[in-house]
Protein backbone atom coordinates (compact mmCIF):
# COMPACT_ATOMS: atom_id res chain seq x y z
CA UNK A 1 0.00 0.00 0.00
CA UNK A 2 1.22 3.37 -0.83
CA UNK A 3 0.19 5.12 2.47
CA UNK A 4 1.40 2.96 5.09
CA UNK A 5 4.38 1.02 5.79
CA UNK A 6 4.93 -1.99 4.02
CA UNK A 7 5.00 -4.99 6.87
CA UNK A 8 7.70 -7.03 6.51
CA UNK A 9 8.13 -10.93 7.56
CA UNK A 10 9.41 -11.72 10.76
CA UNK A 11 12.84 -13.16 9.32
CA UNK A 12 13.44 -9.47 7.42
CA UNK A 13 16.53 -7.77 8.90
CA UNK A 14 15.31 -4.57 10.71
CA UNK A 15 16.83 -2.18 7.66
CA UNK A 16 15.56 -3.75 5.21
CA UNK A 17 11.92 -4.51 6.68
CA UNK A 18 11.60 -1.38 8.27
CA UNK A 19 12.86 2.03 6.96
CA UNK A 20 13.42 0.62 3.56
CA UNK A 21 9.99 -0.72 3.44
CA UNK A 22 8.37 2.90 3.83
CA UNK A 23 6.82 4.13 0.47
CA UNK A 24 8.28 7.19 -0.79
CA UNK A 25 5.43 9.25 0.39
CA UNK A 26 6.19 8.15 4.00
CA UNK A 27 9.44 8.10 4.32
CA UNK A 28 9.63 11.70 3.45
CA UNK A 29 7.11 12.48 6.07
CA UNK A 30 8.99 14.88 7.79
CA UNK A 31 9.99 16.71 4.81
CA UNK A 32 6.13 17.07 3.60
CA UNK A 33 5.04 18.09 7.14
CA UNK A 34 7.87 20.91 7.31
CA UNK A 35 6.69 21.80 4.05
CA UNK A 36 3.27 21.82 5.50
CA UNK A 37 4.08 24.07 8.73
CA UNK A 38 6.24 26.46 6.62
CA UNK A 39 3.00 26.97 4.01
CA UNK A 40 0.55 27.14 6.92
CA UNK A 41 2.59 30.26 8.59
CA UNK A 42 2.53 31.92 5.11
CA UNK A 43 -0.39 31.83 3.79
CA UNK A 44 -1.67 32.60 7.28
CA UNK A 45 0.74 35.65 6.93
CA UNK A 46 0.55 36.53 3.48
CA UNK A 47 -3.33 36.19 2.96
CA UNK A 48 -5.52 38.99 4.90
CA UNK A 49 -8.14 37.55 6.73
CA UNK A 50 -7.55 34.38 6.04
CA UNK A 51 -7.62 32.69 9.49
CA UNK A 52 -10.53 34.67 10.34
CA UNK A 53 -12.69 32.70 7.47
CA UNK A 54 -11.46 29.57 7.92
CA UNK A 55 -12.26 29.97 11.52
CA UNK A 56 -15.60 31.43 10.47
CA UNK A 57 -16.94 28.16 10.44
CA UNK A 58 -17.02 25.83 13.18
CA UNK A 59 -18.04 22.22 14.17
CA UNK A 60 -18.61 22.76 17.77
CA UNK A 61 -15.25 24.99 18.92
CA UNK A 62 -13.43 23.51 16.08
CA UNK A 63 -13.06 25.50 12.69
CA UNK A 64 -14.94 23.18 10.00
CA UNK A 65 -11.65 22.56 8.04
CA UNK A 66 -9.39 21.07 10.41
CA UNK A 67 -12.65 19.06 11.42
CA UNK A 68 -13.01 17.97 7.75
CA UNK A 69 -9.25 17.00 7.81
CA UNK A 70 -9.07 14.94 10.97
CA UNK A 71 -12.00 12.58 9.14
CA UNK A 72 -10.34 12.48 5.96
CA UNK A 73 -7.39 11.78 7.95
CA UNK A 74 -8.96 8.96 10.26
CA UNK A 75 -11.21 7.25 7.45
CA UNK A 76 -8.53 5.39 5.86
CA UNK A 77 -6.67 3.69 8.76
CA UNK A 78 -10.02 2.57 10.03
CA UNK A 79 -10.99 1.25 6.97
CA UNK A 80 -7.89 -1.07 7.59
CA UNK A 81 -8.93 -2.22 10.57
CA UNK A 82 -10.04 -6.32 9.91
CA UNK A 83 -12.76 -5.90 12.47
CA UNK A 84 -12.91 -9.75 12.50
CA UNK A 85 -9.91 -9.54 14.44
CA UNK A 86 -10.76 -7.39 17.57
CA UNK A 87 -11.51 -10.22 19.98
CA UNK A 88 -7.55 -10.90 19.72
CA UNK A 89 -7.18 -7.78 20.70
CA UNK A 90 -9.47 -7.29 24.31
CA UNK A 91 -8.46 -10.79 25.54
CA UNK A 92 -4.95 -9.51 25.95
CA UNK A 93 -5.03 -8.46 29.70
CA UNK A 94 -1.95 -7.07 29.74
CA UNK A 95 -2.66 -4.66 27.02
CA UNK A 96 -5.73 -3.20 28.07
CA UNK A 97 -4.55 -2.82 31.71
CA UNK A 98 -1.18 -1.26 30.54
CA UNK A 99 -3.06 1.15 28.89
CA UNK A 100 -5.54 2.11 30.81
CA UNK A 101 -2.81 2.55 33.55
CA UNK A 102 -0.92 4.74 31.57
CA UNK A 103 -3.69 6.62 29.90
CA UNK A 104 -5.99 7.73 33.02
CA UNK A 105 -3.02 7.44 35.97
CA UNK A 106 -0.02 8.28 35.09
CA UNK A 107 -0.51 10.38 31.70
CA UNK A 108 -2.59 12.81 33.67
CA UNK A 109 -0.59 12.87 36.67
CA UNK A 110 2.84 13.45 34.65
CA UNK A 111 1.71 16.59 32.45
CA UNK A 112 0.23 17.73 36.24
CA UNK A 113 4.24 17.70 37.32
CA UNK A 114 5.75 18.85 34.53
CA UNK A 115 3.01 21.67 33.86
CA UNK A 116 4.19 22.57 37.34
CA UNK A 117 7.49 22.18 37.06
CA UNK A 118 8.03 24.07 33.99
CA UNK A 119 5.09 26.99 34.55
CA UNK A 120 4.91 27.56 38.36
CA UNK A 121 4.87 31.09 37.38
CA UNK A 122 2.52 31.40 34.28
CA UNK A 123 -0.68 29.95 35.55
CA UNK A 124 -3.01 30.03 32.38
CA UNK A 125 -0.57 28.24 30.19
CA UNK A 126 0.11 25.68 33.19
CA UNK A 127 -3.75 25.28 33.31
CA UNK A 128 -4.13 25.01 28.98
CA UNK A 129 -1.39 22.24 29.32
CA UNK A 130 -3.34 20.13 32.22
CA UNK A 131 -6.06 19.90 30.11
CA UNK A 132 -3.79 18.68 27.15
CA UNK A 133 -3.08 16.49 29.24
CA UNK A 134 -6.12 14.74 30.64
CA UNK A 135 -7.53 14.31 26.96
CA UNK A 136 -5.90 11.27 25.83
CA UNK A 137 -5.61 10.54 22.02
CA UNK A 138 -8.74 9.49 19.70
CA UNK A 139 -7.63 10.58 16.62
CA UNK A 140 -3.81 11.17 15.18
CA UNK A 141 -2.80 8.01 16.94
CA UNK A 142 -3.79 5.73 14.22
CA UNK A 143 -1.62 7.37 11.92
CA UNK A 144 1.35 7.21 14.29
CA UNK A 145 0.25 3.62 14.77
CA UNK A 146 0.20 2.83 11.09
CA UNK A 147 3.01 4.43 9.85
CA UNK A 148 5.39 2.65 12.97
CA UNK A 149 3.58 -0.89 12.01
CA UNK A 150 1.76 -1.10 15.19
CA UNK A 151 -1.46 -3.24 15.48
CA UNK A 152 -3.91 -1.66 13.73
CA UNK A 153 -7.09 -4.21 15.73
CA UNK A 154 -5.17 -2.63 19.14
CA UNK A 155 -5.13 0.91 18.20
CA UNK A 156 -9.23 0.66 17.52
CA UNK A 157 -10.00 -1.09 20.72
CA UNK A 158 -7.46 1.45 22.96
CA UNK A 159 -9.24 4.21 20.99
CA UNK A 160 -12.82 3.11 21.50
CA UNK A 161 -11.69 2.78 25.36
CA UNK A 162 -10.07 6.47 25.59
CA UNK A 163 -13.42 7.99 24.17
CA UNK A 164 -15.66 5.63 26.67
CA UNK A 165 -13.33 6.83 29.41
CA UNK A 166 -12.75 10.33 28.38
CA UNK A 167 -16.50 10.71 28.15
CA UNK A 168 -16.98 10.05 32.15
CA UNK A 169 -13.61 10.68 33.03
CA UNK A 170 -12.75 14.14 31.68
CA UNK A 171 -15.00 16.51 34.30
CA UNK A 172 -13.76 14.64 37.10
CA UNK A 173 -10.29 14.47 36.20
CA UNK A 174 -10.02 18.14 35.62
CA UNK A 175 -11.81 18.49 38.96
CA UNK A 176 -9.32 16.64 40.58
CA UNK A 177 -5.87 18.42 39.06
CA UNK A 178 -7.30 21.49 38.58
CA UNK A 179 -8.76 22.08 41.93
CA UNK A 180 -8.15 19.32 44.67
CA UNK A 181 -4.93 17.97 44.46
CA UNK A 182 -3.51 21.79 44.33
CA UNK A 183 -5.25 22.25 46.96
CA UNK A 184 -3.86 19.02 49.24
CA UNK A 185 -0.29 20.56 47.54
CA UNK A 186 -0.59 24.11 49.02
CA UNK A 187 -0.97 25.19 45.27
CA UNK A 188 -2.97 28.02 43.38
CA UNK A 189 -6.18 26.56 42.19
CA UNK A 190 -8.53 26.80 38.95
CA UNK A 191 -12.04 25.55 37.84
CA UNK A 192 -12.88 23.68 35.12
CA UNK A 193 -16.54 23.47 33.91
CA UNK A 194 -17.10 21.33 31.33
CA UNK A 195 -20.18 18.74 30.09
CA UNK A 196 -20.21 15.31 29.68
CA UNK A 197 -22.14 16.26 26.44
CA UNK A 198 -20.00 18.14 25.05
CA UNK A 199 -17.15 15.90 25.30
CA UNK A 200 -19.70 12.91 23.88
CA UNK A 201 -20.62 15.13 20.56
CA UNK A 202 -16.45 15.59 19.94
CA UNK A 203 -15.67 12.06 20.55
CA UNK A 204 -19.09 11.08 18.41
CA UNK A 205 -17.49 13.74 15.75
CA UNK A 206 -14.13 12.61 15.36
CA UNK A 207 -14.20 9.25 16.32
CA UNK A 208 -18.16 8.32 15.75
CA UNK A 209 -18.26 9.22 12.52
CA UNK A 210 -15.07 7.70 10.58
CA UNK A 211 -15.64 4.54 12.39
CA UNK A 212 -18.49 4.08 10.87
CA UNK A 213 -17.67 4.92 7.86
CA UNK A 214 -14.26 2.60 8.04
CA UNK A 215 -16.70 -0.27 9.39
CA UNK A 216 -19.28 -0.10 6.67
CA UNK A 217 -16.19 0.07 4.01
CA UNK A 218 -15.02 -3.54 4.97
CA UNK A 219 -18.31 -5.08 5.64
CA UNK A 220 -19.66 -3.98 2.72
CA UNK A 221 -16.77 -3.60 0.22
CA UNK A 222 -15.50 -7.69 1.38
CA UNK A 223 -19.52 -8.83 1.18
CA UNK A 224 -19.87 -7.25 -2.50
CA UNK A 225 -16.21 -7.99 -3.87
CA UNK A 226 -14.38 -10.35 -1.55
CA UNK A 227 -10.99 -9.92 0.78
CA UNK A 228 -8.82 -9.90 -1.50
CA UNK A 229 -10.72 -7.25 -3.55
CA UNK A 230 -10.88 -4.96 -0.94
CA UNK A 231 -7.32 -5.04 0.53
CA UNK A 232 -5.41 -5.55 -2.50
CA UNK A 233 -7.60 -2.57 -4.36
CA UNK A 234 -9.81 -0.55 -2.85
CA UNK A 235 -7.24 0.04 0.34
CA UNK A 236 -4.85 0.94 -2.02
CA UNK A 237 -6.38 3.44 -3.60
CA UNK A 238 -8.07 5.42 -0.43
CA UNK A 239 -4.72 4.53 1.74
CA UNK A 240 -3.38 8.17 0.71
CA UNK A 241 -6.29 10.11 1.89
CA UNK A 242 -4.92 9.46 5.36
CA UNK A 243 -1.62 11.47 4.74
CA UNK A 244 -3.01 14.20 2.75
CA UNK A 245 -5.68 14.72 5.08
CA UNK A 246 -3.01 15.00 7.90
CA UNK A 247 -0.85 17.67 5.36
CA UNK A 248 -4.17 19.71 5.34
CA UNK A 249 -5.17 19.64 9.07
CA UNK A 250 -1.83 20.91 9.68
CA UNK A 251 -1.65 23.51 6.99
CA UNK A 252 -5.04 24.92 8.62
CA UNK A 253 -3.38 24.50 12.19
CA UNK A 254 -0.65 27.24 11.03
CA UNK A 255 -2.60 29.52 9.30
CA UNK A 256 -4.80 29.73 11.77
CA UNK A 257 -2.25 30.37 14.70
CA UNK A 258 0.33 31.71 12.87
CA UNK A 259 0.57 35.20 14.13
CA UNK A 260 0.80 34.16 17.55
CA UNK A 261 3.45 31.86 16.58
CA UNK A 262 5.25 34.15 15.31
CA UNK A 263 4.24 37.46 17.20
CA UNK A 264 4.97 35.28 21.10
CA UNK A 265 7.60 33.00 20.42
CA UNK A 266 9.22 33.10 23.95
CA UNK A 267 5.60 31.65 25.13
CA UNK A 268 5.53 29.36 22.74
CA UNK A 269 9.02 28.06 24.04
CA UNK A 270 7.82 28.12 27.33
CA UNK A 271 5.32 26.06 26.51
CA UNK A 272 6.80 23.64 24.05
CA UNK A 273 9.71 22.75 26.77
CA UNK A 274 6.83 20.77 29.20
CA UNK A 275 5.61 19.10 26.14
CA UNK A 276 8.64 17.71 24.71
CA UNK A 277 9.34 16.31 28.02
CA UNK A 278 6.11 14.66 28.05
CA UNK A 279 6.23 12.96 24.78
CA UNK A 280 9.83 11.68 25.85
CA UNK A 281 8.33 10.61 28.73
CA UNK A 282 5.33 9.17 28.37
CA UNK A 283 6.27 7.33 24.92
CA UNK A 284 9.60 5.76 26.12
CA UNK A 285 8.31 4.77 29.57
CA UNK A 286 5.64 3.07 27.65
CA UNK A 287 7.29 1.46 24.59
CA UNK A 288 9.91 -0.47 27.15
CA UNK A 289 7.01 -0.99 29.67
CA UNK A 290 5.18 -2.80 26.94
CA UNK A 291 8.63 -4.70 25.67
CA UNK A 292 8.87 -5.71 29.61
CA UNK A 293 5.52 -7.54 30.28
CA UNK A 294 6.64 -9.03 26.80
CA UNK A 295 4.07 -7.33 24.64
CA UNK A 296 5.44 -7.88 20.30
CA UNK A 297 6.53 -5.03 18.73
CA UNK A 298 3.39 -4.43 17.12
CA UNK A 299 1.72 -4.23 20.28
CA UNK A 300 4.04 -2.25 21.82
CA UNK A 301 4.19 0.32 19.64
CA UNK A 302 0.75 0.60 19.82
CA UNK A 303 0.81 0.78 23.25
CA UNK A 304 3.10 3.84 23.39
CA UNK A 305 1.90 5.70 20.36
CA UNK A 306 -1.99 5.65 22.67
CA UNK A 307 -0.14 6.41 25.77
CA UNK A 308 1.43 9.89 23.93
CA UNK A 309 -0.64 10.97 22.04
CA UNK A 310 -3.31 13.51 22.73
CA UNK A 311 -6.74 14.47 21.96
CA UNK A 312 -6.05 18.25 21.17
CA UNK A 313 -9.68 18.51 19.04
CA UNK A 314 -11.16 18.05 22.84
CA UNK A 315 -8.40 20.42 24.52
CA UNK A 316 -8.72 23.14 22.29
CA UNK A 317 -12.75 23.37 21.94
CA UNK A 318 -12.38 22.71 26.45
CA UNK A 319 -9.81 25.58 26.46
CA UNK A 320 -11.72 27.89 23.98
CA UNK A 321 -14.97 27.30 25.83
CA UNK A 322 -14.19 27.73 29.43
CA UNK A 323 -11.55 30.26 29.07
CA UNK A 324 -11.99 32.12 25.77
CA UNK A 325 -10.35 32.79 22.36
CA UNK A 326 -7.72 35.03 23.17
CA UNK A 327 -6.73 32.48 26.60
CA UNK A 328 -3.29 31.59 27.60
CA UNK A 329 -5.19 28.53 28.54
CA UNK A 330 -6.12 28.36 24.76
CA UNK A 331 -2.45 28.80 23.52
CA UNK A 332 -1.28 26.22 25.43
CA UNK A 333 -4.05 23.97 23.79
CA UNK A 334 -2.82 24.95 19.95
CA UNK A 335 0.78 24.63 20.58
CA UNK A 336 -0.20 21.00 21.96
CA UNK A 337 -0.67 19.91 18.40
CA UNK A 338 2.14 22.03 17.03
CA UNK A 339 4.48 19.99 19.07
CA UNK A 340 3.32 16.71 18.82
CA UNK A 341 3.11 16.29 15.52
CA UNK A 342 6.63 16.80 14.21
CA UNK A 343 7.87 15.19 17.71
CA UNK A 344 5.58 12.07 17.02
CA UNK A 345 6.76 11.78 13.41
CA UNK A 346 10.19 11.83 15.08
CA UNK A 347 8.71 8.50 17.81
CA UNK A 348 7.87 7.12 14.34
CA UNK A 349 11.48 6.22 13.18
CA UNK A 350 12.82 5.68 16.81
CA UNK A 351 10.10 3.24 17.18
CA UNK A 352 11.12 1.67 13.91
CA UNK A 353 14.55 1.62 14.56
CA UNK A 354 13.23 -0.20 17.94
CA UNK A 355 11.90 -2.81 16.16
CA UNK A 356 15.15 -4.46 16.19
CA UNK A 357 15.14 -5.02 20.14
CA UNK A 358 11.96 -7.90 19.44
CA UNK A 359 13.07 -11.07 18.46
CA UNK A 360 9.65 -12.61 17.94
CA UNK A 361 7.10 -10.48 16.16
CA UNK A 362 3.52 -11.95 14.36
CA UNK A 363 3.57 -11.89 10.92
CA UNK A 364 1.25 -9.56 9.42
CA UNK A 365 -0.94 -10.27 6.41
Amino acid sequence: MSSSPTRAPASAPPETGVIGGLSTLDRFLPVWIGVAMAAGLLLGRLVPGLNTALDAVKVGDISLPIALGLLVMMYPVLAKVRYDRLGTVTGDKRLLISSLVLNWLIGPAVMFALAWIFLPDLPEYRTGLIIVGLARCIAMVLIWNDLACGNREAAAVLVAINSIFQVVAFGALGWFYLQVLPGWLGLSQSTLQVSAWDIAGYVLIFLGIPLAAGYLSRKLGERARGRDWYESRFLPRVGPLALYGLLFTIVILFALQGDTIISQPGDVARIALPLLAYFAVMWGGSFLAGRAIGLPYDRTTTLAFTAAGNNFELAIAVAVGVFGVASGQALAGVVGPLIEVPVLVALVYVSLWGRRLFTKEPVHV
